[in-house]
C-alpha cells in the first residue's frame, strides 16, 4: 500500500512538472515570438530609411548631423544581434526620425516634396505597427515572468534554466520633446 502511494506521489509530482514546464515553454515561446513581430516591423522601418534619407539630402545638405545619426543608428541595429541591443538601437532610430521629421518642418519644399510624404506617411504606419506589436510583446512577457516567479512554476522554470526576458521600454530620449535649431 505505501509503494502505491509512493508511485502515485512520483507520477504526481511528474505530470505537476510537466505541465508547468510546458507552460513556461509555451509562454516564453508566444514573448519570442512577439519580439519576431517587432522586429518585422523594425526591419521594415530600416528598409525605408535609406530612401528617406536619400530624399532628404538634397533638401538639406548642411543638416548632416541629423542625417548621419539616422544612418548610424539604423547600421547600429542591422548589426543588433541580442534584443536587448536590438531593443537599444530602436530607441536610437526612433529618436533619430524624430529629429529628421523636424527637418521636414523647416524646409517647406521638403515638406512638399511627394517622396518624403509617402515616406513619412510608411514610417509612421511602420510605427504604429511597432507600438502595437510592443504592446503585445510586453503582455506576452509579463505573463512570461508572472509564471517563472510565482508558485509551483517557480521551482521548475529554476530547475529548467529559464530566465526572465526584457520588456520593451522607451528610451530618455524618446521621452523628451524634440527641439531642432538652426
Amino acid at each position: 500500500m505505501v509503494l502505491i502511494v509512493i508511485i502515485a506521489v512520483v507520477v504526481l509530482l511528474g505530470l505537476i512538472y510537466v505541465t508547468q514546464y510546458n507552460g513556461l515553454v509555451k509562454l516564453r515561446n508566444k514573448a519570442e515570438a512577439g519580439f519576431a513581430q517587432i522586429d518585422v516591423q523594425l526591419k521594415r522601418r530600416a528598409d525605408l530609411i535609406p530612401n528617406l534619407i536619400e530624399t532628404v539630402k538634397g533638401y538639406a545638405q548642411h543638416e548632416s548631423s541629423v542625417l548621419e545619426a539616422v544612418i548610424h543608428a539604423r547600421n547600429k541595429y542591422t548589426t543588433a544581434n541580442s534584443v536587448a541591443e536590438k531593443i537599444d538601437s530602436a530607441n536610437e532610430i526612433t529618436g533619430a526620425l524624430n529629429k529628421l521629421f523636424a527637418l521636414g518642418e523647416a524646409y517647406p519644399d521638403l515638406k512638399a516634396n511627394q517622396n518624403f510624404l509617402e515616406l513619412q506617411t510608411a514610417l509612421r504606419d511602420t510605427e504604429d505597427k511597432i507600438a502595437y506589436a510592443r504592446q503585445f510583446y510586453n503582455d506576452d512577457v509579463k505573463q512570461y515572468k508572472n509564471k517563472i516567479e510565482m508558485f509551483p512554476s517557480n521551482i521548475v522554470a529554476g530547475m529548467a534554466g529559464f530566465k526572465p526576458m526584457p520588456y520593451y521600454e522607451i528610451s530618455e530620449a524618446e521621452r523628451e520633446n524634440v527641439s531642432v535649431k538652426f
